[in-house]
């Protein structure tokens, strides 16, 4: 129980039971670690759940292997091919400058080095890959007035070369990189950039769509309207605007995923038998106290705020959800607004939006806990820094995320119940580091290893190579292979983490190592 803990008197407390030193009766109440501690003398030991064992066995024959990069990787010379500016290149164009020649910027240099990223593909013997196409390189304004030709050309050679080594392009029209020009008019703010979308994606339908069998809209909608990454006036933030913007951003985003899905689905489907979704993302939440209603309702509204913003449209009735609906109404009475922040659709508008899914895409990385008086906005990826998490999680090389496998099965399973079981893609999953730890990425393997083993859903690991991690730069390293910055051929170099996955992917799974050796599992000959 709670002592006199001597020089500390009452105010560090050891107890298993909590007592009440105000109280004259001195009343014991068991905290749950009391509760814990009971099971674990009942058990004789701490026996894993069965849902937490690990599971040997092998996933499905047609399993989809993936890894993935995004559109500002590709990235080079963008002066000499005509790109036109992003939103990045106006925000990080100083700190990302590692030639001496002034028309290169240069990131990981995807643009002339496809001959090495290709090598790399091979080695890990992934059945696709994940990219996405820069808007600023295809079309340098935004609009369809002057395609870039040799930008376009560029994804045509990445296609056909990945056609040619059996790797099927998995395709994401925006990952972020707004075209500057259209931002200087208000980029996702204005509704017009729908439009400007719609004519953008029609381009690549045309042009690449006899090679591309797999389509996404969007990467992160959630991340795009909440942090401002392409709209308003000024560079790319890490902080919401206040009021009404991020959820006019938001309004606009999914009336444009609709549209290009339309487009899709009635002009180049019947043609093509291409698949098109949209790739949302959220984190998991566990309640603080799994015992207190009021923070299982915090844990509710996260999930809802934060994977069901764009999910719940879409996937579900072309609304918003209710908790959605209902918290932004109370929030804006509040503040003494007549009507929620929140715009409505349209009744035409909702039928236009239901329903635009092939499949359901998913980036996920981490979990936190959740309480009832989490303070912060509603915006909650912005308050992560205030959120709860277990001490005993593993870190990685970013604050926010904490290596929490058994969130990743425990959303998948909410995705199933909530959107009446879609097929899913995982487009994103992957973990950081800072610093030089060398290429023995033992944390990386354990991530891969317990991940993917909570999943037997399609997969794709983040990523492929060290990136420009937006806002964090190159200080947090994702890349299942290393790239020397200092070095001006930017090399590749392998992390003990490919190898792993490269097994995984070759045994399409985990073999139980109780019965004779896997032939998945014998030394390969060198270069396969």
């Amino acid at each position: 129980m709670d002592n006199f803990e001597w020089l500390h008197s009452y105010s560090a407390r050891f107890g298993l039971h909590q007592v009440d030193f105000e109280n004259p009766n001195r009343p014991r109440t068991p905290k749950r670690s009391a509760v814990y501690y009971a099971e674990v003398i009942r058990n004789n030991g701490i026996p894993l759940p069965k849902e937490d064992e690990f599971l040997y066995g092998e996933f499905p024959k047609n399993f989809s292997w993936s890894v993935a990069t995004t559109a500002y990787q590709i990235k080079g010379a963008w002066r000499a091919d005509g790109k036109g500016l992003s939103i990045w290149d106006q925000f990080a164009h100083t700190p990302l400058k590692i030639s001496n020649d002034e028309n290169v910027d240069v990131v990981c240099d995807s643009y002339h080095k496809l001959k090495k990223d290709l090598a790399s593909l091979r080695a890990l013997q992934v059945s696709h890959y994940h990219f996405s196409i820069s808007w600023p390189r295809v079309l340098p304004d935004g609009t369809t007035k002057h395609v870039n030709e040799a930008g376009l050309n560029y994804y045509e050679r990445l296609i056909d070369v990945l056609l040619a080594s059996n790797i099927k392009p998995q395709v994401t029209i925006y990952h972020w990189d707004l075209p500057q020009a259209l931002q200087n008019v208000g980029g996702w703010e204005n509704e017009t950039i729908v439009q400007r979308f719609k004519e953008y994606a029609a381009l690549l339908f045309q042009r690449l769509g006899d090679k591309v069998k797999f389509w996404l809209t969007l990467n992160e909608p959630y991340v795009i309207a909440n942090l401002g990454y392409g709209y308003g006036t000024s560079a790319p933030g890490i902080f919401a605007r206040p009021g009404k913007a991020p959820y006019i951003v938001g309004h606009n985003l999914i009336k444009a995923h609709a549209e290009v899905w339309h487009l899709h689905n009635e002009t180049y489907h019947p043609k093509q038998g291409r698949l098109i979704s949209i790739t949302i993302n959220s984190d998991w939440a566990e309640p603080r106290d799994p015992d207190k209603q009021e923070d299982i309702d915090a844990v509710r509204r996260y999930v809802q705020f934060y994977g069901g913003w764009f999910a719940y449209p879409i996937f579900k009735n072309g609304y918003y959800n209710e908790v959605m609906k209902t918290r932004i109404r109370e929030r804006s009475l509040a503040q003494g607004l007549s009507t929620s922040q929140l715009p409505e659709f349209t009744e035409g508008e909702k039928q236009r939006i239901k329903g635009t899914f092939d499949f359901f895409g998913f980036n996920h990385y981490t979990t936190i806990l959740r309480k009832s008086n989490a303070r912060g906005k509603l915006f909650v990826l912005l308050s992560l820094i205030k959120f709860l998490t277990d001490r005993s999680w593993l870190d990685s090389g970013s604050f926010w995320l904490k290596v929490t496998p058994f969130g990743f099965r425990k959303i998948l399973r909410w995705i199933k119940e909530e959107y009446d079981n879609p097929s899913i893609y995982i487009t994103e999953n992957g973990i950081s580091e800072r610093g030089e730890l060398g290429l023995n990425d033992a944390w990386r393997i354990h991530y891969y290893k317990s991940y993917i083993n909570e999943a037997l859903k399609d997969y794709t690991a983040w990523s492929l190579m060290d990136n420009f991690e937006w806002a964090t730069g190159f200080a947090e390293k994702f890349g299942l292979y290393y790239i020397n910055y200092t070095d001006p051929n930017l090399p590749r170099i392998p992390r003990e983490s490919s190898k792993y996955y490269s097994s995984i992917i070759l045994c399409n799974g985990f073999p139980d190592p109780a019965y004779e050796p896997h032939l998945c599992l014998q030394p390969q000959p060198e270069g396969n």
